[in-house]
């Protein structure tokens, strides 16, 4: 049997991140999860041979050193990288950041409900995306 994926959070606030583990236990997501705290310090997960790739990203926008634009920029130019599907999970409703996200290449666009029922069944839906798609090897 496959072991399940990684999931990559790229996420600096401490808060979101127990919020989002909670929700992937809350719905019983076998996945390991790794953690970074910014666009550098997951270029650097990603590259490293010491890290399997993730199956997925789930990417803040709103960051220190390097966002999430700027990482999706780069993620996405680079070619054993560009394939793994970047989910952003953000709290930014502003139109520029969904057109650029989208433009560069996010799989989708999710804006991090304040109300933790909501903020389950967003990742929930992350989940049941991620598990219906059909990702290249």
């Amino acid at each position: 049997m496959l072991r399940p994926k990684t999931i990559l959070l790229v996420e600096d606030d401490q808060v979101d991140c127990l919020t989002v583990k909670r929700a992937l236990k809350e719905i019983r997501a076998t996945n390991p999860m790794d953690i970074v705290n910014n666009g550098e310090e997951a270029l650097k997960y990603l590259v490293s041979p010491d890290n399997d790739r993730p199956g997925i990203i789930l990417l803040d926008l709103n960051m220190p050193r390097m966002n999430g634009i700027e990482f999706l920029k780069a993620i996405k130019k680079h070619p054993e990288l560009k394939m793994i599907p970047v989910v952003i999970l953000t709290t930014s409703r502003a139109k520029q950041d969904i057109r650029d996200s989208f433009s560069f290449g996010a799989a989708g666009y999710m804006v991090k409900p304040l109300d933790y029922r909501e903020f389950v069944d967003a990742v929930v839906t992350i989940a049941r995306y991620w598990r219906l798609s059909e990702l290249p090897e």
